[in-house]
C-alpha cells in the first residue's frame, strides 16, 4: 500500500500538484478538551485518501523568465516543495532548461563549499529547502563576483533578503521583518515586476552616462575654446562672453539632464547582458566620443573666430566683429543641440541616435526650448548677452555647422576599437559585460550533444548485440556441419550390394541442426529395407 501511495505521489508531482493527505481519527470529549491546534493525535488515524492540488502560473510569468533569460539574468527557484513538484512547476515557468540541474535542500547542505562552487553554474532548482540554504546560495553566487537579487515573503527569508545585493520583498504577502529587510517592495506580488525593475534600473544608467558623455565634451570644449581665445586674442577677450557661458552652463546641467534623462526604458534594454559589478562608468567609446567631438567643436570654432569673416563676408570692422562673435556663440550653442542628439546612443553599435525620438517626448520639449530661447538670445540679448541680430543666411549656416555634429558622431562610431591600447574598458569586453559562465543556450547546447552520444551509444550496443547472436549462430552451424559428415558416413559403410546410396543433405553455413537431423533420418529409412 506505501508504495502505490508513492506511485500517486510522484504521478500528483509530475504534473505539478502539490500533494496532501486525508486521515482522521474519533476521540471522545475528554481527549478533544486535551487536544490543542499545534499537538493534534496524529497516531491510530484512520486513512481516506491523497489528493493533489494546483497553485497555476500567473499570466506573463513565462514571458518574463524569457525576458530575465535574454538580460543575461539566470533566474533560480528555490522552493520547500517536493523536488518532483519543483522540477514539474520550474519547467512550466521556463526556469528549468535542458540541461539545467534541481538539487534537494538536504543534497545541498551535504556538499563541501567547493562542490557548492562546482554544480552552481548549472543549478536552477532546490526543493526541499531551508532559509539557511538561500543564505548559503547568494554567499556562494557572491563569492563568484555575481550580482544577486533575492525574493522572499516570510521572516525567516529576511537574512537572506538583507544579504543579497537586491533585496524584493512581497507587498501583499510579504510580513513586516521581509519588507524592513528589503531594498524593493513588489506592490503586486507579480514576477513581471522585477522584469520592469530589471527595465528601469538600466534605462537609469544609461541615463546618467549619456549625461556624463555630453557635459564632459561641452566642458572640454567650453573651457579649452574660452582659453585659447583668450590667449591668442589681440585684445585678451575670450571668444565666449560670462553670461554666454552662463547660458551655457544651464544648457549642460539641467536641460541637458532632463533631456537625456527623461527617455523611458525599452524593450532593447533586455537584449544585452548585465554589467559587471566593478565595470568603469565611462567605457571606451565614451572617451572617444568625448574627446572627437570636444576636438571637432574646438576646431571649428576657432576656424570660425580666426576665418569668419572670409567665409561670411562680414567687414572688418566693430560690427562685423560684434556679427562674428555672435556668430561663434550661435555655433557653439547648436553644436550642443546636435551633440544631444549623438548623445542619445552610447553603445558602439547603435547608429541610429534618432532611434524612437518621435515617442522622447521630454527631450524633443527640450530641445525645443533651448531653440527658442537661442533665438530670442540672439534677436534680444543685444548688450546682456554680447550679441546682435543674425540675417537668415547667417542663421542658416550656423545651424549647418551645428548639424555637422551627426556625421562626425557617425564616423567616430566607426573607428577602431584601440581601447586595449589606452587600457580602456570597451563597451563589449569582459570587464564591462557580465556573461554567466554556462549559458542557458550552452547548456541546452552541451545536452543535446549528450542526447545524441546516448543515442549512438544504444543503436551500436543493438547493432553489436546482433552481429554478435549472428556470429554464434554462424559458429554453431559450422560445428554442426563438421559432425554431420560422420555420423551420416556410419549409415553407408555396410557392405551390400543393394545398399542405397545415403542423399546429401545441402546445408549451409547458415543451417540449423533441425534441417541436418531431417536429412539424416531420411537416409536412415532408406537403408534399413536392405539391412
Amino acid at each position: 500500500a506505501r508504495a502505490e501511495l508513492q506511485t500517486h505521489i510522484s504521478k500528483f508531482a509530475h504534473r505539478a500538484l502539490r500533494t496532501f493527505a486525508l486521515a482522521y481519527k474519533e476521540i471522545d470529549a475528554d481527549e478533544l478538551a486535551a487536544c490543542n491546534d499545534e499537538e493534534a493525535p496524529l497516531s491510530n488515524l484512520v486513512w481516506i485518501g491523497v489528493m493533489g492540488i494546483q497553485d497555476p502560473l500567473r499570466n506573463g510569468v513565462r514571458k518574463a523568465v524569457e525576458d530575465c533569460h535574454g538580460a543575461g539574468v539566470i533566474v533560480r527557484m528555490i522552493t520547500g516543495d517536493n523536488i518532483e513538484t519543483a522540477r514539474a512547476i520550474a519547467r512550466d515557468a521556463g526556469i528549468l532548461t535542458k540541461g539545467g540541474q534541481a538539487l534537494s535542500g538536504p543534497q545541498w547542505r551535504k556538499m563541501t563549499p567547493e562542490q557548492q562552487h562546482a554544480v552552481l553554474p548549472r543549478l536552477q532548482v532546490m526543493a526541499r529547502s531551508s532559509p539557511l540554504d538561500k543564505q548559503i546560495m547568494v554567499e556562494r553566487l557572491q563569492e563568484r563576483g555575481e550580482v544577486v537579487a533575492m525574493t522572499g515573503d516570510g521572516t525567516n527569508d529576511s537574512p537572506a533578503l538583507k544579504l543579497a545585493d537586491v533585496g524584493f520583498s512581497m507587498g501583499i504577502a510579504g510580513t513586516e521583518v521581509a519588507k524592513e529587510a528589503s531594498d524593493i517592495i513588489l506592490m503586486d506580488d507579480n514576477f513581471n515586476s522585477i522584469v520592469k525593475a530589471l527595465r528601469w534600473g538600466r534605462a537609469v544608467n544609461d541615463s546618467v552616462r549619456k549625461f556624463l558623455q555630453f557635459q564632459l565634451t561641452v566642458n572640454i570644449a567650453a573651457v579649452l575654446l574660452t582659453f585659447i581665445s583668450a590667449v591668442f586674442s589681440s585684445n585678451g577677450q575670450s571668444a565666449l562672453t560670462a553670461v554666454q557661458l552662463l547660458f551655457l552652463n544651464l544648457i549642460m546641467d539641467s536641460l541637458a539632464a532632463l533631456g537625456l534623462a527623461t527617455e523611458g526604458p525599452t524593450d532593447a534594454l533586455l537584449n544585452r547582458p548585465p554589467l559587471q559589478r566593478n565595470s568603469a562608468l565611462i567605457t571606451f567609446e565614451m572617451w572617444r566620443m568625448i574627446i572627437g567631438q570636444a576636438a571637432f567643436q574646438l576646431g571649428i570654432n576657432l576656424l570660425l573666430l580666426h576665418h569668419g569673416t572670409e567665409i561670411f563676408h562680414l567687414p572688418d570692422s566693430p560690427a562685423g566683429n560684434a556679427v562674428l562673435r555672435t556668430l561663434v556663440f550661435n555655433a557653439f550653442i547648436f553644436l550642443q543641440v546636435f551633440n544631444q542628439i549623438n548623445c542619445r546612443r552610447i553603445l558602439p553599435h547603435e547608429f541610429n541616435v534618432f532611434a524612437n525620438i518621435h515617442r522622447d517626448t521630454g527631450f524633443l520639449l527640450v530641445q525645443l526650448f533651448i531653440i527658442v530661447a537661442q533665438w530670442l538670445i540672439i534677436e534680444y540679448g543685444g548688450v546682456a548677452f554680447s550679441t546682435v541680430p543674425l540675417t537668415g543666411a547667417q542663421w542658416a549656416g550656423t545651424v549647418f555647422i551645428g548639424m555637422l555634429s551627426l556625421p562626425v558622431g557617425l564616423l567616430i562610431r566607426m573607428l577602431p576599437d584601440l581601447s586595449a591600447c589606452f587600457g580602456l574598458e570597451s563597451a563589449n569586453s569582459a570587464a564591462q559585460q557580465h556573461r554567466p559562465e554556462v549559458s542557458t543556450a550552452r547548456m541546452h547546447i552541451v545536452s543535446s550533444v549528450k542526447d545524441v552520444q546516448h543515442a549512438v551509444r544504444f543503436f551500436s550496443a543493438i547493432h553489436n548485440s546482433q552481429q554478435a547472436r549472428q556470429q554464434k549462430a554462424s559458429d554453431d552451424s559450422r560445428n554442426i556441419l563438421s559432425e554431420a559428415p560422420s555420423f551420416v558416413g556410419r549409415s553407408t559403410t555396410m557392405p551390400s550390394s543393394d545398399a542405397t546410396a545415403v542423399p546429401t543433405a545441402n546445408v549451409s553455413a547458415r543451417g540449423s541442426w533441425t534441417r541436418v537431423k531431417r536429412a539424416v533420418d531420411k537416409s536412415g529409412d532408406s537403408t534399413n529395407g536392405s539391412i
